[in-house]
């Protein structure tokens, strides 16, 4: 079965309620490495229940409706589909536990042509249960790899914040566990490519790889350190394009560019492997 534009901009996404607990909210910062240091104050403010802020990131693990392009029978070729991009969001500050609904759609489709695949933009958005009020807006792009030629509205690629030439105002190096990626598929990513070896170089890796919403988490705390004086809730909108995997155990390096109107560019690397995993990154940020 193949897809058209049109039977995309029609699916029907159900409403999915998810409830998140205090220890959900600090076992998130734990799977992205919070905690490597047990008394460093600002650390345990994301990881003990004693005054507990929660990471803004955390949004887009609560309330998915799962992977949608196979379960609700698309048409798409699921198995070709890679992560592109993802945006974020903050509309009001997250609390430390709840309930939330999301409600998702396909906001557009940008079709490349036969045989070079397509862009779907798929939008969620994340509503407290108890007062109806929009906590988040989230944009997944979704690069289909086997779906070009579907037809899509015409629309340009959203645009991607550009890379400052002078040297980045920081540089945050950040090193992952051997077992970040076994850790984080339990908020929810429980995508075999993280977890199995075979399944992994079935794939073309030769072992399991981070997610890449892990490493957006990552680049998430490298700004909260140093733009907002490690105040979660400054962090208002993180937008980046996922450029190549990471995997477990690697050190990450976060290149940090301070912009006017309270915005930040920055992208992260790879070092050792001379490899950019984020790039064109993009935060808005408030500390008001």
């Amino acid at each position: 079965m193949t897809t058209t534009y049109d039977n995309l901009m029609q699916l029907d996404f159900p409403d999915v309620h998810d409830t998140y607990s205090e220890r959900d909210t600090m076992f998130y910062a734990l799977s992205l490495g919070v905690g490597n240091d047990p008394v460093d104050p600002n650390q345990l403010r994301q990881v003990y229940e004693k005054n507990l802020c929660p990471l803004p990131t955390m949004c887009v693990t609560l309330a998915h409706p799962g992977f949608w392009p196979k379960e609700l029978n698309t048409g798409l070729d699921h198995g070709r589909i890679v992560h592109g991009g993802q945006q974020l969001r903050l509309h009001k500050e997250m609390p430390s536990c709840g309930e939330v609904i999301g409600r998702s759609k396909i906001r557009d489709v940008i079709d490349k042509g036969e045989g070079r695949g397509a862009l779907v933009y798929f939008r969620r958005e994340l509503y407290l249960a108890e007062s109806n009020e929009l906590l988040c807006s989230m944009e997944q792009t979704l690069f289909c790899r086997g779906d070009g030629g579907m037809g899509g509205s015409g629309n340009s690629i959203n645009p991607s914040q550009s890379i400052p030439s002078r040297k980045p105002d920081y540089e945050i190096d950040h090193e992952l566990l051997p077992q970040s990626a076994l850790l984080y598929r339990l908020n929810g990513d429980m995508n075999l490519l993280h977890a199995d070896p075979d399944i992994a170089r079935k794939a073309g890796f030769d072992r399991p790889i981070m997610q890449g919403l892990a490493t957006y988490g990552v680049a998430g705390l490298a700004l909260i350190e140093t733009l907002c004086e490690n105040k979660p809730a400054a962090l208002k909108g993180l937008n980046v394009r996922f450029t190549a995997p990471v995997y477990p155990g690697e050190s990450l390096c976060t290149q940090i560019w301070q912009l006017d109107g309270g915005a930040a560019a920055f992208r992260v690397s790879v070092p050792k492997r001379n490899v950019v995993a984020i790039d064109n990154g993009r935060a808005d940020l408030g500390l008001g």
